[in-house]
């Protein structure tokens, strides 16, 4: 059977790993801006008892976050990178789920060569308990023949407490569960094409599921055959995960504008620091690297610019230091004084495979010493907490270490650039 799993309120659960006094209490993430607000990105279950939803906008909640004394924490997506790698071992570790992969940061799909159900079951408990007691993180699991029918299991599976979070959908129950799963909520299909569907009566999975293939063919195309063809049973989406990502951004919009070209300095070091750690965790090495930067274009009384520059490196890398060096000198070519700035970001491309990559003979960064000292730089970080070590123009870390360090010098700079 295919397997889905997906972490329930994953940016506000990681969050309570980090600060477990919150447990019980009402938790949202959101972004922030200069006005001290931004949208709801994710939430708890308190809080979303208390009338809160995904996509409110702060200003507009703030007085039902502080009368409910709401956690409330700013998005911090590497942090949250770093828990889903951290939930890919656990359950490649257990060697019960085959052909694991991630399909997004809070969602993974994988394979159970078993066909019956009471002991797919019994081994998804499996799953979900190194999930939840290794990783601290609560999960909802959906199972069927294929990876729609999984998805729409997993919709059964938080809809609904009786499942105890795992939900199996076998051919004699098919039909009638997607009778009671609305055509917005199917996987492929959508918000944006659900009411176009509902213009032609279609309202629920089952409704689409009784179109004839033509039909599907002529509204939505070769991907909605796709999606018809799996709520039948038939498996027709391939998910065979890509050898690599074209391309790793890393890109903030700044809570408050920024003038100073030091403070630009410091934030974008940061931001290089992230996606070459990303870079090397995936094995891979990039070839060129571009930063962007613009001002507020929703500040119309400040005069408004905006720049971006690429650079080809002489030879592919993930070394920070190399990174870091030839963004902030891309950086200064296009930076304009006078300006506010609202946001910036870093994009590594030209991606290639670390163990495929022939290096160049007269190579001085792509060392085999500078290799180590990335590779021992990323297991400190692992262990002791993001930032513990850092290039000295980074400045000093914003993020603590997790409770667990006892590291007194966490808060200086090991590197220097």
């Amino acid at each position: 059977m295919i397997v889905h799993i997906d972490c329930n309120s994953f940016y506000a659960s990681v969050e309570i790993v980090s600060h477990p006094e919150l447990a019980g209490r009402p938790v949202v993430v959101a972004n922030n801006n200069e006005a001290g607000g931004g949208i709801i990105l994710a939430l708890t279950k308190e809080a979303k008892k208390l009338g809160l939803r995904r996509g409110d906008p702060v200003f507009k909640v703030r007085k039902t976050l502080e009368s409910n004394n709401v956690a409330m924490f700013d998005a911090d997506l590497r942090k949250y990178r770093e828990m889903s790698r951290r939930i890919m071992r656990a359950v490649v570790e257990q060697q019960i789920v085959v052909n694991f992969l991630q399909y997004s940061v809070d969602e993974f799909f994988g394979e159970i060569p078993i066909d019956d159900p009471m002991t797919v079951r019994q081994c998804m408990e499996q799953v979900v308990d190194v999930i939840t007691s290794g990783c601290g993180i609560p999960v909802s699991c959906g199972c069927s023949c294929t990876y729609t029918l999984a998805k729409t299991a997993t919709w059964f599976a938080k809809q609904y407490a009786a499942y105890n979070g795992i939900c199996i959908i076998t051919p004699d129950v098919r039909e009638k569960a997607l009778k009671k799963i609305p055509i917005e909520s199917v996987w492929g299909i959508g918000r944006r094409s659900a009411p176009r569907l509902k213009q032609y009566g279609i309202s629920t999975a089952y409704d689409f599921a009784a179109l004839g293939e033509q039909v599907v063919n002529m509204l939505m195309t070769t991907s909605g055959v796709r999606t018809w063809r799996e709520l039948h049973g038939v498996p027709s989406i391939d998910m065979s995960a890509p050898e690599h990502q074209q391309s790793i951004m890393h890109s903030r919009t700044f809570p408050f504008m920024v003038e100073e070209l030091e403070k630009l300095h410091e934030l974008l070091s940061n931001y290089a620091a992230d996606v070459a750690a990303s870079l090397r965790s995936d094995n891979c090495l990039c070839r060129t690297i571009t930063v962007f930067i613009c001002t507020n274009p929703h500040r119309t009384d400040l005069p408004q610019y905006s720049n971006s520059d690429t650079a080809r490196l002489a030879a592919a890398t993930s070394n920070t230091q190399e990174i870091v060096r030839v963004a902030l000198l891309l950086l200064d070519g296009i930076y304009a004084k006078g300006y506010k700035y609202k946001r910036m970001g870093i994009v590594l491309g030209g991606i290639v495979e670390d163990a495929g990559w022939q290096l160049d003979l007269f190579d001085k960064v792509n060392t085999s010493q500078n290799k180590r000292l990335m590779e021992a730089t990323d297991r400190l970080n692992a262990k002791y907490g993001r930032g513990t070590v850092r290039l000295t123009i980074q400045g000093p870390t914003t993020k603590q270490p997790p409770s667990s360090s006892n590291d007194g010098n966490a808060g200086k700079p090991l590197i220097k650039l």
